[in-house]
């Protein structure tokens, strides 16, 4: 009898650990027709965090960048901010400015970068930033910082008929400018922070202009009410990185039946970066107790990834 034709490794990138056993596990039980944990293609809903769970969050999140290089960049137009805070503290210190402004200030530098503009305005002025921006320890294309084993995830669960959202703390807009090109996750499959748009009839043209206020904030709580509003059905897996991820996981893992929970732990000093509950940026505390108290799946970045970014050998 011939032997049995084994299929692709569907996770190359992963080492061989239970992390990766999780992952394969779930999606073949939930896809197997006959299996008791089986769930039909119209409800195969994953949803992934972005910042630290598909790219790089360290030192300061990728929208933390653009905002910096931005708000200089408008500086050459608006003279006074040299001396108002809280803009003249980036204006002179750059992005080490941004440890010294409290959460109304950021609250302001995000509205003056990020509004007075359409959407599609707004999204070419991200392109264009993207298209030059370099982070500064890896001196790469933000977009080049994605995960390479996420995006194998990423791959794997659509071709097994799921649907791929991000739910981001970040702006939705900002993730929209390059989700699709970057993780093949169209606009629509963003759910994000959004700030407040105006209806306008500009040279008898219908226009819709981007506000300097807040309208959501999806991150903590506000991540499983911006699942609900934005896509009306609750996902079976979640993944995310840090306490703003908390809850996703705790709505997608909790509500019965077989569903899985992944936190990325950042573990690897070494290739990116290592740090949990001690971080400002992607702080990681109670979700990692609760993984552990409710048997959600934590990888290990150092010990399952083989490579982290796809341009590694």
């Amino acid at each position: 009898m011939a032997a049995k034709a084994q299929s692709p490794d569907p996770l190359p990138s992963w080492n061989d650990g239970q992390s990766k056993r999780d992952i394969i596990a779930f999606v073949e039980a939930v896809t197997t027709v006959g299996s008791p944990d089986f769930v039909p293609v119209d409800q195969r809903v994953a949803t992934f965090d972005n910042d630290g769970t598909l790219w790089v969050e360290q030192p300061v999140y990728t929208q933390g960048f653009f905002a910096v290089d931005r708000l200089k960049e408008m500086a050459a137009q608006n003279p006074p901010w040299a001396s108002t805070k809280p803009y003249k503290t980036i204006v002179s210190s750059g992005l080490k400015g941004l440890s010294g402004i409290d959460e109304a200030g950021l609250a302001q530098i995000i509205g003056v970068t990020h509004s007075g503009m359409t959407p599609p305005e707004f999204s070419a002025i991200v392109d264009k930033w993207l298209a030059s921006a370099r982070h500064p320890r890896f001196d790469r294309p933000f977009t080049e910082l994605t995960y390479k084993p996420m995006l194998e995830v990423l791959a794997y669960f659509r071709a097994n008929g799921f649907k791929t959202y991000i739910v981001t703390g970040g702006g939705v807009d900002f993730v929209r400018a390059f989700a699709e090109k970057a993780y093949g996750i169209p606009p629509e499959q963003v759910i994000g922070s959004r700030i407040k748009l105006t209806f306008q009839m500009q040279d008898s043209q219908p226009e819709l202009f981007r506000q300097d206020k807040i309208d959501f904030i999806d991150d903590g709580p506000g991540k499983p009410i911006g699942i609900e509003q934005g896509i009306g059905r609750r996902p079976i897996a979640a993944f995310g990185n840090s306490d703003g991820d908390l809850q996703m996981l705790q709505w997608t893992v909790e509500a019965g039946k077989r569903r899985l929970g992944v936190v990325v732990h950042h573990t690897d000093a070494e290739r990116e970066y290592a740090y949990d509950r001690n971080s400002k940026v992607g702080h990681l505390d109670v979700a990692l107790d609760a993984a552990k108290l409710d048997s959600w799946t934590v990888v290990d970045m150092k010990a399952d990834w083989k490579t982290i970014f796809p341009w590694e050998k």
